[in-house]
């Protein structure tokens, strides 16, 4: 059995035997991933363990249930609870609950913020701008409404893009281990700091074993340590990520569908919305999905 701490450099064996254990119970299809469930309020065991179980392979699941275009902010709680995600992120834009309702806004808070328009977001895990002690390890996405069109998530989980970096060449990973690697500049609210400055690593290992990533593709408001390492390794992840391999899955949530996770990559292509607005509830959680 291999070590459960395969991340670090100086374990090769470790990392090889996790690489090939990782690799071989990969789900092969997007519908792997999907758990059909009847009350997203009340998982059976079943269904709970079928969600975890895909989370442990591939660090998410995605549900489909029957609540369709339900508002009760309470299914994605619920929900989110029964897989062990507790702590929510009170974050900038959430509302007052910390659940955030994802949908085109015009307000000043929020009208200068991609999440809250129709625009494409690039590759991105949640939270990258957090501290270390407020880093994001599980997230949940409930779809109330689906956009006329657009909308899709691509999604990779972050251990394979580690796994694609590490195989292209280890000093990478190195690189973007550095607690300087990775710097996202302070944001300002009509001249007055609402977040100062926050470096950190892209790749770093969590006290339990588990790989955390922290990564925004955005190409402003960003400064990467400047090193010729750094910029190549950089390079080599951007390339991963729009490389689309057969381990990247694209998917358009319906409405009662979500997706929970281990805060992996995704992004969000650009949408237009019908009669009805696109409204999806996003939870971020200071957990990481129970027995995963």
């Amino acid at each position: 059995m291999a070590s459960t701490y395969p991340f670090e450099l100086d374990r090769p064996e470790d990392y090889a035997l996790w690489r090939e254990r990782k690799l071989g119970e990969y789900p092969a299809r997007l519908e792997d991933l999907i758990v059909e469930i009847r009350d997203p309020r009340r998982l059976t065991a079943v269904e709970a363990e079928a969600l975890q179980a895909r989370c442990r392979r591939a660090n998410m699941a995605i549900y489909a249930s029957p609540s369709g275009d339900d508002p009760d902010k309470e299914i994605p709680r619920l929900l989110g609870a029964q897989l062990g995600l507790m702590r929510l992120d009170h974050n900038l834009g959430a509302d007052e609950d910390a659940i955030t309702s994802l949908t085109v806004r015009s307000d000043v808070l929020r009208q200068d913020y991609i999440p809250y328009s129709n625009r494409p977001l690039a590759w991105h895990t949640d939270g990258y701008y957090n501290t270390p002690d407020r880093w994001i390890y599980g997230t949940l996405l409930h779809c109330v409404r689906p956009a006329a069109a657009g909308g899709e998530n691509h999604l990779l989980d972050h251990e394979i893009a580690y796994l694609l970096l590490r195989d292209r060449n280890p000093e990478f990973v190195r690189a973007l281990m550095h607690p300087q690697a990775m710097t996202i500049p302070a944001n300002r609210v009509d001249g007055q700091v609402s977040r100062p400055e926050r470096s950190g690593p892209v790749f770093s290992v969590h006290p339990a074993g588990h790989l955390h990533m922290r990564y925004t593709d955005r190409t402003r408001s960003i400064q990467w340590r400047d090193d010729p390492l750094t910029t190549e390794a950089v390079s080599c992840l951007k390339g991963i990520l729009h490389g689309r391999t057969a381990r990247h899955f694209s998917v358009g949530l319906e409405a009662g569908w979500g997706l929970v996770n281990n805060n992996t990559l995704h992004t969000r292509t650009g949408f237009e919305d019908g009669e009805r607005p696109r409204l999806l509830y996003r939870a971020r959680y200071y957990d990481r999905i129970s027995d995963t």
